[in-house]
């Protein structure tokens, strides 16, 4: 009697194990965002993927307005009702979070190691310790080109600064299109899709960009300067009125092929795909010369984290995990042409050029924005007179070694390492 007893004890506290297992793995995680754009594609395509895999868990995409997110966000955190996950914003905004301990750590996340440091780059203390966003997407610079124009004035996709040049001298004088699409009105697209387009081919990317966070580089050297000497020249082929030229007007212009050459982020393709009428092209940003090792703006995005105070932590590093697997990064680069997945693993993209854009990974080397990490932290913000410090050498009202003496005396005025 007493081992038939213990057996059927034995027997219900398995059966309650397994219960208890099953209940520990069902369970419904809500992510935060301000992507709400890509609201359907999270319903109809990654959710679905996700489920089918981990039946178990249920997952919810609730967005809000993107001007919104960072006040909503903030409110629901101090709240405790946030969602599980949190849609990270790169660098200095996710990092408060963190230090403010509503973000958890990714630490020990398997699939953290399936990104590169740049990757992890806009989602990790500043000692390098702790990673608290599973990257998801960047954008890459470079320059869009109307390829029917290119043809139909003999033109050559130029792979150096001469030629660059020399392309667009013949297309002015051909004079059926401007040479390139972008105002100063709004000044940003002029550090963004102008500076920190060409520069890191100067500042050689990654190795610039930290020497100058190490204060073993300055504003004043060549490699900081020269981007601006190139930027200066642009001027002749922007066309009449750019001074006045919007952002938009700059879309439209390319897109209604009014104008040749585009400098570019790869967030414009899903537009351009839509609105141009002709066929495109991409080329990498121009080296000095023939040969030289070239250095592409892959920039951190958009990634995700864990709410450290989620009730379903297990659930919500399984979906992390995910998030980090070539399966995520293939279904969501291809749903979006022009945000690239950021793990070490290849995707092929269904988009012909997004995969151009993207094949530039194979043969150049990433980096990021250069003012986007800890330099803009004081005042003056560098970011901001980056952008002002683009426009002036572009109209002529700052000479590029002006230009960086003055930024270096801003960054300095509150920057240890560059004092």
């Amino acid at each position: 009697m007493k081992n038939r007893l213990l057996g059927t004890l034995t027997g219900l506290a398995t059966v309650f194990a397994a219960l208890g297992t099953a209940n520990a793995q069902d369970a419904t995680l809500t992510i935060e965002s301000w992507r709400n754009d890509d609201l359907a594609i999270w319903q109809e395509k990654i959710i679905p993927a996700f489920e089918a895999k981990n039946p178990g868990i249920k997952v919810k995409f609730t967005p809000s307005a993107p001007a919104e997110y960072n006040a909503v966000l903030n409110s629901k955190l101090e709240a405790g009702s946030a969602g599980d996950l949190i849609t990270c914003r790169p660098f200095d905004a996710s990092l408060a979070l963190y230090d403010k301990g509503y973000l958890a750590s990714l630490k020990d996340l398997d699939g953290i190691g399936n990104f590169s440091d740049v990757a992890k780059s806009a989602w990790i203390t500043d000692d390098g310790e702790n990673p608290f966003c599973v990257p998801m997407a960047s954008v890459i610079h470079g320059f869009i080109y109307n390829a029917d124009a290119f043809e139909e004035i003999g033109i050559e996709v130029p792979t150096t600064v001469d030629e660059f040049f020399a392309a667009l001298d013949k297309i002015k004088e051909d004079g059926n299109y401007i040479p390139m699409a972008m105002g100063t009105n709004d000044q940003w697209e002029a550090a963004t899709m102008g500076y920190n387009n060409i520069g890191p081919n100067y500042w050689k990317g990654e190795e610039g960009r930290l020497a100058l966070i190490e204060g073993t580089q300055k504003l004043t050297d060549d490699g900081w300067v020269a981007p601006y000497a190139q930027l200066a020249k642009w001027k002749d082929y922007l066309g009449d009125g750019y001074e006045a030229q919007t952002y938009p007007d700059s879309q439209n212009l390319f897109t209604l092929g009014r104008a040749a050459v585009y400098p570019a982020g790869s967030w414009e393709i899903t537009g351009f795909n839509t609105n141009a009428d002709f066929k495109m092209g991409a080329f990498i940003p121009p080296v000095q010369n023939a040969g030289d090792e070239c250095y592409i703006s892959d920039h951190t995005d958009i990634g995700i984290g864990m709410n450290a105070k989620t009730e379903n932590p297990e659930a919500a590093k399984t979906f992390l995990n995910w998030v980090a697997s070539p399966e995520f990064a293939a279904i969501y680069a291809n749903s979006l042409p022009g945000f690239f997945p950021l793990s070490s693993e290849p995707v092929k993209l269904e988009d012909p050029l997004a995969q151009e854009f993207i094949s530039w990974r194979d043969k150049c080397n990433s980096t990021i924005r250069s003012t986007y990490q800890i330099l803009s932290r004081g005042e003056p913000n560098l970011e901001n007179e980056t952008w002002n410090a683009s426009v002036a050498v572009i109209k002529g009202t700052e000479t590029p070694e002006a230009a960086g003496e003055r930024l270096q005396k801003g960054l300095a005025s509150w920057y240890k390492p560059q004092q």
